[in-house]
């Protein structure tokens, strides 16, 4: 089981800090009182991504730091004298990677050998890597545990298994205290039109219609507040040192159905529409993501507390009142 240290006081580093789950993830770290570096991808504009989402009493306590996975000396100066290091960098847009592969596999596969290796010449003390349940590709059996096959049915998936596996031997061949965390779908604000939620609500809230690719798909949704719970119970867990852990609810719903559970949300009927520019080619498209996470539940004491309605209205309200930032009807890549 966890070794029950507290984060007050402690460094901490987070990769891929601008992202959707990081900045909640960030959020939460402030919260317990964690020393917070934030590692975000330089650009000329500033941009700091979801963490201008961030209360900004909770922002003015992060030290940021901007560069790229690619550069080894930004990696190592971010790494020096952490005490633990979450990462979560990536280019996580499936469709993206069918259209530059090469950027999603240095990025995810090189970006986090630099982590791990600065991880290791820092001496730091917890590494908790994110993969992801798109390793798996389409349920063999279902639930999906850790033990499940993995199979590359995108770039992208092929780029995380890829990460997920150096990670592991990192562990084996230098026992560099390395968790991995598999989350599955996780939902929330701050999330952008690029996941499926955001692109069903969004358009609901501009009219009643909502164009989508594939409706029959099921994945297994957890709202964000619960993903992070889990990275903060994982990162001091000495059970999950070198393994692999599920973080999912359990239940799935085909995106149909997600529709149909959005328009009563709202109250009323949405009409579907599929736009074939949006399916993902034939052998590429995952099926069904239902997870298995009684490891979870066994070593972390972990386990969702946010129904899926609840997550939904949530969501809704926060995307309601951000309306703006959507690209409304326009397929996001």
């Amino acid at each position: 089981m966890g070794g029950g240290r507290m984060l007050r006081g402690m460094r901490v580093g987070v990769t891929g800090a601008g992202g959707f789950v990081a900045s909640h993830l960030i959020e939460r770290l402030v919260h317990e009182g964690a020393k917070v570096r934030a590692f975000v991808r330089y650009n000329s504009r500033g941009d700091i991504g979801n963490l201008v989402h961030v209360p900004a009493v909770v922002r003015s306590q992060i030290e940021l730091t901007a560069g790229s996975l690619l550069d080894v000396g930004a990696v190592h100066r971010f790494a020096n004298d952490l005490d633990v290091i979450f990462h979560l960098g990536a280019v996580i847009a499936i469709p993206y990677s069918y259209i530059h592969p090469r950027e999603v596999i240095e990025t995810n596969v090189i970006g986090t050998l630099n982590v791990l290796e600065a991880s290791r010449a820092h001496n730091v003390q917890s590494v908790v890597h994110t993969s992801t349940s798109e390793v798996y590709g389409t349920a063999v059996f279902a639930p999906i545990d850790e033990g499940h096959p993995l199979h590359a049915q995108s770039p992208y998936s092929a780029s995380k298994i890829g990460a997920d596996k150096i990670a592991e031997s990192y562990y084996a061949a230098f026992g560099l205290p390395v968790r991995v965390i598999r989350p599955f779908n996780t939902y929330g604000p701050r999330q952008s039109a690029r996941a499926v939620i955001p692109t069903i609500i969004s358009q609901a809230l501009a009219g009643n219609r909502v164009v989508l690719g594939n409706f029959a798909p099921t994945r297994d949704f957890t709202f964000v507040t619960d993903t992070v719970d889990g990275f903060i119970r994982i990162w001091d867990c000495d059970d999950a040192i070198g393994k692999v852990v599920n973080i999912g609810s359990g239940s799935e719903i085909s995106i149909g159905d997600l529709v149909l559970k959005v328009g009563e949300i709202l109250g009323r009927a949405l009409d579907l529409v599929r736009d074939e520019s949006r399916l993902r080619p034939e052998k590429s498209e995952v099926n069904r993501l239902v997870a298995d996470s009684g490891v979870a539940r066994s070593i972390l004491g972990w386990s969702p507390s946010v129904s899926f309605e609840e997550g939904l209205m949530a969501t809704t309200d926060w995307i309601k009142h951000n309306l703006s930032r959507f690209k409304i009807g326009e397929y996001e890549v």
